[in-house]
């Protein structure tokens, strides 16, 4: 069956993954994916931060199944319950006052730029500049590309979308110097996933925050990656003690269905007045009721704490793996279970093809970084077979 996909898939879709790797999965459960040819994988990467739950959970299968029976989508033109309580849930659990729901990462960081210009926009102030970090990912669209601070995915568009500019990671002085009067907003991964699993300074962050207030300016968190349980708090900004005037999440809060969210606090959310704004699909019915699922599953589970815990735990053991390859283990980086393994340079390929062929699904983030991102739920036995597998790849295939 692998032929005829890798056959129609050539021959019908666009160009834009190039050659994958080799499998294609027909069924999953909790950790494990089942290849068309019955191998099984561990799913050490979650869709890229997504399956919070794992694979085919009962209780969130069960949640889906019954709002498919009932109602998929009915459009933004008239009121859906399930897309009033998703909100009222994340309001409640952060420190939000209000939330607008589109269909990822990407269109929730575009709806965050839209929301920080048309804020001044409204009070009369030409502000409309957007402070962004070297080496982040904020999405693929033409404005979240502009955004993005990796040349290599904006040179095919350029000209850029105009206001935006890059500055140095952790570094204070370049934020002070960057800033304008014409600067909205500074947007922020506290931990940059796509980069490598790069953490911000805790007092850098602070500082942040502090001189946003000063300067008037909207600080906005990208929690898209790190959001809804990843790094061992339900956002990463409860990790660095302060509270964005904006953030952003998608990935883990549909735990496979499409959702993105727009969060904000009172003052800007509401700039945004009827006709600024808008989605056709976003927070329909389906996604919604996937997003309260995921949200009911992770309280009644602990799954916030036990990735807290798994997480510690798991870099415990990639830290003591470590100083038996000095020469090949560079760093352990990340929080919660959003981890980064970097090696060096010239095995880093090797590292994560051979942790593929050992059937443990990770990803490689600038050649240089091996990127875990398991779902919520993984257990100590689980973290074990990783460790081993990885411990025999740098011994066995390096």
């Amino acid at each position: 069956m692998l032929d005829e996909i890798k056959a129609l898939d050539k021959e019908y879709y666009m160009n834009t993954f190039g050659d994958r790797l080799p499998v294609a999965f027909t069924h999953g459960e909790g950790m494990k994916l089942y290849a068309d040819n019955g191998d099984v994988y561990y799913d050490f990467l979650g869709g890229i931060a997504v399956n919070a739950l794992g694979h085919a959970h009962p209780d969130f299968t069960k949640a889906l199944k019954n709002q498919v029976d009932k109602l998929l989508h009915t459009s933004s033109l008239y009121y859906i319950e399930n897309q009033a309580k998703l909100a009222k849930k994340l309001v409640e659990s952060t420190c939000a006052d209000k939330a607008f729901f589109c269909n990822s990462g990407a269109e929730a960081n575009e709806g965050a730029f839209k929301l920080a210009k048309i804020y001044f926009y409204k009070k009369g102030i030409d502000r409309y500049e957007i402070i962004s970090l070297d080496h982040s990912f904020h999405g693929r669209t033409l404005a979240t590309v502009a955004a993005t601070g990796q040349p290599h995915y904006q040179a095919p568009y350029k000209p850029l979308t105009p206001g935006f500019s890059q500055i140095t990671p952790n570094d204070f002085e370049a934020v002070k110097s960057a800033i304008t009067d014409k600067t909205a907003a500074i947007i922020v991964e506290l931990i940059q996933g796509e980069s490598g699993v790069h953490p911000m300074d805790v007092e850098y962050a602070k500082n942040l925050r502090k001189l946003c207030d000063d300067k008037g300016i909207l600080l906005i968190v990208d929690e898209v990656q790190t959001g809804v349980g990843r790094t061992g708090k339900l956002f990463a900004h409860e990790l660095y003690g302060i509270e964005p005037d904006i953030f952003t999440c998608a990935k883990a809060l549909g735990g496979g269905v499409p959702i993105g969210a727009l969060c904000a606090k009172a003052e800007v959310a509401a700039a945004f007045e009827p006709g600024d704004h808008g989605t056709t699909f976003g927070g329909n019915p389906l996604a919604t009721a996937a997003g309260l699922a995921v949200f009911d599953i992770i309280e009644k589970e602990n799954l916030v704490e036990n990735s807290d815990k798994m997480g510690k735990l798991f870099r415990e053991k990639l830290n003591v793996l470590k100083p038996e390859y000095p020469d090949k283990i560079v760093d352990v980086r990340g929080e919660g279970l959003l981890i980064g393994i970097e090696v060096k340079p010239e095995i880093a390929k090797a590292v994560f093809n051979g942790l593929h062929n050992r059937k443990m699904l990770t990803s490689l983030c600038k050649g240089l970084t091996v990127r875990v991102a398991p779902p919520l739920n993984i257990t100590e036995n689980e973290i074990d077979l990783f460790i081993n597998a990885l411990d025999a790849t740098l011994k066995e295939d390096i």
